[in-house]
């Protein structure tokens, strides 16, 4: 039996969504809601047959039935409001924006730990992209510090993120700690303007006790980098983690599908596909129960 879903915010990120939805057999796309009469994404949703309305989050509900799981892409604001609705009925969420209601979630990280959570918060982007290497590295060695540097193209970061600045690199750092592992942590963020558009590049560094063996960091960071990889094709290491002394460091860049966001919007992609990786999860246990 599939899943029934349905998207709240028609903007780039639900439009992308929508299509990776799509693709998912175990998930029925069931509903499109934006605020925009206008919205190309509520255009294209309607070309996939779903409901689509221009009325929001509530008209979504009175006119679809039997939807099981909504994922929120408008904004920490209205993630507010939804969550309200959504919580009357009964209906769990997945949430995308930067509200960081629920418990915080990178899949192959701790999403076993909050299957049962009726509001799961994807942090952000450099959190999706770099808290899996810290967790990595704090899973074979303590680590007092851990520091990310997140470059997306400036052409990627809409008004929304621009807005967010400091929102962002202060739910990355906790990120990095209440996820990661970390004792303290630092998020920065580097928009680069640079045409043709750069892909998302992140650095970690990670500061460690004495005495780890180099080749067991890096076989862990090897081995959640191509979990990661499998729900986000374009999640690499640019090259092998460097080890010197009680600092490791590790470069990683995030090239996006292009499913409907370009592909140098890595850092838009990995939050979607990581929306759809949760879904699945929840897809998948559904139909056991």
């Amino acid at each position: 039996m599939a899943f029934r879903v349905a998207i709240v915010g028609s903007g780039n990120i639900g439009t992308d969504l929508m299509y990776k939805v799509g693709r998912c057999r175990n998930l029925e796309l069931v509903g499109v809601a934006g605020i925009d009469p206008n919205s190309e994404g509520l255009a294209r949703a309607r070309r996939f047959g779903c409901f689509t309305t221009h009325r929001g989050l509530a008209d979504l509900l009175e006119n679809v039935p039997d939807v099981a799981l909504v994922f929120d892409a408008t904004s920490a604001h209205a993630h507010e409001k939804n969550l309200g609705l959504l919580q009357d009925a009964g209906i769990r969420s997945v949430d995308l924006t930067p509200a960081s209601i629920g418990p915080p979630v990178v899949p192959p990280v701790n999403l076993q730990a909050h299957t049962n959570a009726v509001d799961i918060s994807l942090i952000t982007c450099g959190a999706q992209a770099t808290v899996p290497v810290v967790a990595a590295i704090r899973r074979v060695a303590h680590m007092p510090y851990a520091e990310i540097v997140a470059t997306i193209a400036s052409k990627s970061a809409g008004p929304g993120t621009r807005q967010n600045i400091d929102e962002f690199t202060r739910a990355t750092a906790r990120g990095l700690e209440t996820v990661g592992g970390a004792d303290q942590a630092k998020a920065l963020i580097i928009l680069n303007p640079a045409e043709p558009p750069i892909m998302m590049r992140n650095t970690v560094y990670a500061t460690i006790d004495d005495g780890v063996e180099a080749d067991l960091i890096r076989q862990s960071i090897s081995e959640i980098v191509a979990d990661v990889a499998r729900y986000v094709p374009g999640y690499r290491l640019k090259a092998a983690p460097i080890i010197e002394g009680d600092l490791v460091t590790a470069l990683l860049e995030v090239t996006g599908a292009g499913d409907y966001l370009p592909i140098y919007a890595g850092n838009l992609d990995i939050m979607t596909s990581a929306a759809v990786r949760v879904a699945e999860l929840l897809a998948t246990e559904s139909n056991e129960t």
